[in-house]
């Protein structure tokens, strides 16, 4: 090839690169404790149904918080061989699952398409601490010889993107994100960059949890970060209530498919809606608690809302990271009012974790869930158990009824420990 036809392909490529390409959703698949699936959980989040109940997978009458969001309605045998099931650990089976769904929903064979430009991004906070807890005990009791074969693949977080990789066939980008509670939402947005600038035409990115373990519970109580209201669970998460003692763990997945607008247009995909913006920052703080102004939050939504094109006051829902504990709640709160000023006060701010409880690195793929859901109906999840004003926490947090509105465009936080935060916009498609 002549030296100058070679540069001006290269050229040309560079400037395609350049120009950033529209992304849409077009399936979705959740595990949640409200229900399995994108139907029974959405019905579930507009009824204020919670799924928070007492401790099941081990005895918890010794921890201070006994109670959890377990999934309730998940049977590995329905979807994997006895086998699979064995050797996949439940935070990749939760993974696995909600891929399929996902895919289904956007009618999406990957071997109808180009599998090299299809990708997988999931994250997850923690793996599957579970698998740990069993070897650890079973080498104590049995010998180093008696550890199973697939501990490794079992307990490493890459273990979902790779599982669904190789379930489905994508060969394109496939990679992971552990950020702690922000997971989900950056394996979103960064699955959003690779469209973008044409490292994929498709995506499947969320995020997978299974951490209310022994330890996983055990440690979250000894940081006292879980609630101890063990007596009321449906009503123990209570995000932005005066009277909020503390999260709730919760199991899951929620993931999406993303795709070019191009790749969804001719293939006649179903768009659900659009992602538009990504932001995302740290606050250099500390390791457990988030800065006191919450400008690291409100960093994140400004650079999300920036990169959609939008204004502060088009965004017509937050859905919160809401997490139920003193100091999340109050931060999230001033970082709203620093994006949005005085028109925090005009926007609806739900937190779905009153409901769900807190998925921790899935939290993100499931609240993403439920603003296209939002977008798609006109309809805004409530913030329930939401009684007693708290005078620091004074927006709009649509308490304990949905709520009919016209939502053009939803912007979904996502706060993690070491200060990870992680702010995603979707909108309404338009051609």
């Amino acid at each position: 090839m002549p030296r100058r036809t070679a540069e001006a392909l290269y050229l040309i490529r560079l400037i395609k690169r350049m120009e950033k390409r529209r992304v849409v959703i077009t399936g979705l698949g959740v595990i949640s404790p409200v229900g399995t699936g994108m139907a029974k959980f959405w019905d579930a989040l507009i009824n204020g149904k919670s799924g928070i109940g007492p401790i099941t997978h081990f005895d918890a009458s010794q921890f201070e918080c006994r109670i959890a969001g377990e999934i309730k309605d998940f049977n590995p045998l329905n979807h994997f061989s006895t086998k699979e099931a064995r050797n996949l650990a439940p935070f990749v089976q939760y993974a696995a699952v909600a891929c399929d769904e996902a895919l289904a929903h956007a009618k999406l064979n990957i071997q109808d398409t180009d599998p090299d430009r299809v990708g997988v991004l999931i994250g997850s906070g923690i793996g599957s601490i579970e698998t740990i807890e069993h070897e650890f005990e079973r080498y104590l009791k049995r010998g180093p010889k008696k550890i199973i074969p697939h501990f490794i693949p079992k307990i490493i977080i890459n273990e979902a993107a790779g599982q669904v990789s190789i379930r489905t066939g994508a060969r394109g980008p496939v990679t992971c994100v552990a950020t702690a509670c922000s997971s989900a939402t950056n394996a979103i947005g960064d699955a959003f960059r690779f469209i973008q600038y044409g490292d994929a035409d498709v995506m499947i990115a969320g995020g997978t949890e299974c951490a209310t373990t022994i330890l996983g519970v055990g440690g979250f109580c000894a940081l006292k970060a879980l609630t101890r209201n063990n007596e009321q669970p449906e009503k123990a998460s209570r995000p932005f209530d005066l009277n909020r003692d503390g999260f709730v763990m919760a199991e899951g997945a929620g993931v999406a498919v993303l795709e070019s607008l191009d790749h969804a247009k001719k293939r006649g995909a179903p768009i659900l809606a659009e992602m538009s913006g990504y932001g995302r920052t740290s606050d250099a703080f500390h390791v457990t608690a988030p800065e006191a102004t919450g400008r690291g939050a409100a960093r994140a939504m400004e650079l999300a809302i920036l990169d959609a094109g939008l204004r502060p006051q088009d965004i017509s829902y937050i859905n919160a990271h809401g997490t139920s504990t003193k100091l999340n709640d109050k931060v999230e709160t001033l970082a709203i009012k620093t994006v949005f000023k005085e028109h925090a006060y005009k926007i609806p701010v739900s937190s779905t974790k009153s409901m769900t409880g807190h998925l921790l690195g899935a939290a993100g793929g499931v609240e993403f869930a439920a603003c296209v859901y939002a977008i798609r109906d006109g309809k805004i999840p409530p913030t329930i158990n939401y009684e007693t004003p708290d005078p620091e926490c004074d927006l709009d947090y649509v308490p304990n009824t949905a709520r009919k509105a016209v939502v053009i465009s939803a912007i979904s936080n996502s706060l993690g420990f070491g200060g990870h935060n992680a702010s995603v916009v979707v909108k309404k498609f338009k051609e």
